[in-house]
């Protein structure tokens, strides 16, 4: 019998009431006392305040799993990924439309979406790349106020029984692991372009 280990997921499994808990922020950085209401939001403002508060920036970022900060988005592994190397570009502004994004934000969407795209081809040897956005509760946003466009690598076969009948994903890397590798993939191509 095969084992599956996805360690990461146990959190998202037994949350008893997810709407009272302050959605995104990591334990690492539960000391942050706010509550924005928005997962991203969350994220963003817990890793600013730890450092803010002492702790390094790769270890604030590496807990809430940000690979990247742009000047008006961030990239962040997906918490719960379809597969592995699953990224999310984000804007930092709290916004739901994508047309009422200033013109530099939704640039720098399209930008780093390029750049996970060719470090995703590079990291992971993707036989293709889903890029998606859902804008709007009707249209499956998880999280529809707060706009956000997912990268992530797909290879033939990789949706198999375990998805369709088990309803379950098998990942062979942790978030971890995964943020390692997207993080130094990112700081290499930055170092390349200067």
């Amino acid at each position: 019998m095969d084992q599956l280990w996805t360690p990461w997921r146990y959190t998202y499994i037994t949350q008893v009431d997810a709407d009272k808990q302050r959605q995104g922020v990591p334990p690492e950085l539960a000391a942050w006392p706010g509550d924005k209401h928005c997962v991203f939001c969350n994220l963003i403002a817990s890793a600013d305040y730890a450092v803010a508060h002492g702790m390094p920036a790769e270890e604030a970022e590496r807990a809430a799993h940000i690979v990247l900060r742009g000047q008006s988005c961030f990239i962040c592994l997906n918490a719960y990924p379809y597969t592995s190397g699953h990224v999310m570009v984000i804007p930092f502004a709290h916004e739901a439309s994508l047309s009422a994004l200033p013109l530099e934000t939704a640039r720098e969407i399209m930008d780093l979406t390029q750049q996970s795209v060719r470090i995703l081809e590079s990291a992971y040897s993707p036989h293709g790349i889903n890029l998606g956005m859902n804008l709007g509760k009707a249209a499956g946003a998880g999280v529809a106020g707060h706009l956000h466009l997912h990268a992530l690598p797909r290879w033939q076969g990789d949706t198999n029984f375990m998805t369709v009948i088990g309803e379950t994903r098998i990942l062979p890397e942790t978030l971890d692991v995964t943020w390692e590798k997207m993080r130094a993939a990112f700081l290499a191509s930055r170092t390349e372009s200067i």
